[in-house]
């Protein structure tokens, strides 16, 4: 008890003090969660819509799969991307093991089914009349879409955070592709397994009252937004 009590003493004073490493790791989290995101939202966020309003055969299966993919395990992940980008990998000859562009593609593939889903879900939610007044009104394909995503951006807006929140956490593909070398491919949750194996719990409770802070303030946000999608 004694242990943990002054670790969460030493933490919160090493959190206060800014300490350089302690923003490098938060920088690399953030940097590399942040791109992941923002490339994931680029495809997942047109194929959410395209899957929610089109029909097509097989649409409950790639519904399905999209779902089954929610659950994938990151270290399978991981051990995929691996196999393309190590040395006798398919893309070994660019040299994207263990580095942040790898961590990157890893966590896309991770997040990319998350977003689809829950775009999915929140255009899903919206009257079917809003398409059917838009029509009638002389709106073509493009601006009803258009009418029906103002609609839902609530919904949107918390499919990214929610998967922001999911990758920012994960450590399964930042541990196999990235290495966790320091000052470069180190994330926070890399660096508190380190730490722990180190028997170093300082720095590894620092991180994590950073990476709570971070869940809450995602969770906050992602249930504001969720609130006012059901709102609407």
């Amino acid at each position: 008890m004694d242990l943990l009590i002054d670790s969460f003493r030493s933490a919160l004073l090493l959190v206060l003090s800014f300490d350089h490493e302690l923003l490098v790791i938060v920088g690399c989290s953030l940097k590399v969660s942040g791109i992941a995101t923002l490339l994931a939202s680029i495809f997942g966020l047109p194929l959410g819509f395209v899957v929610a309003f089109t029909s097509f055969p097989g649409k409950r299966l790639t519904i399905t799969c999209l779902n089954t993919l929610l659950a994938l395990p990151t270290v399978v992940i991981g051990l995929v991307v691996y196999s393309f980008i190590s040395r006798r990998g398919i893309l070994g000859s660019l040299d994207l093991l263990y580095t942040q562009t790898a961590m990157i593609i890893g966590q896309i593939i991770l997040i990319v089914p998350v977003i689809t889903t829950l775009t999915i879900a929140a255009i899903n939610r919206i009257d079917k009349r809003y398409r059917i007044t838009a029509l009638t009104l002389g709106a073509n394909q493009y601006q009803m879409a258009w009418v029906i995503f103002k609609e839902a951006r609530y919904g949107v807006i918390a499919a990214v955070i929610a998967a922001f929140g999911r990758v920012i956490a994960e450590i399964g593909i930042s541990m196999m592709l990235g290495g966790n070398a320091k000052g470069f491919t180190r994330t926070m949750t890399t660096a508190m397994a380190l730490e722990y194996d180190k028997g170093e719990f300082v720095l590894a409770v620092a991180l994590g009252l950073i990476l709570m802070g971070f869940a809450f303030g995602i969770n906050l946000m992602f249930h504001l937004f969720q609130g006012r999608s059901d709102a609407v």
